[in-house]
């Protein structure tokens, strides 16, 4: 069993909600607080979640963590 992590990243926009509650539709879990910062190259804020989930194998480099 290995228990794999991911870090999704995007615009504060719905698309960010998004893009987690399908992570949260696919077993994914919420780890820690959302992080919220101002990117001035684009003039945006960004935001950050953390996620985990157990999967029963063994963690590979080469394995497409979203495909989990």
């Amino acid at each position: 069993m290995s228990t794999l992590y991911r870090l999704l990243t995007a615009e504060d926009s719905s698309a960010f909600c998004h893009k987690i509650t399908d992570a949260l539709a696919k077993g994914w879990v919420l780890h820690g607080s959302p992080c919220y910062a101002f990117d001035p190259a684009t003039n945006v804020m960004r935001c950050a979640q953390a996620v985990t989930k157990n999967i029963d194998a063994e963690y590979t480099p080469d394995m497409k963590l979203g495909a989990q």
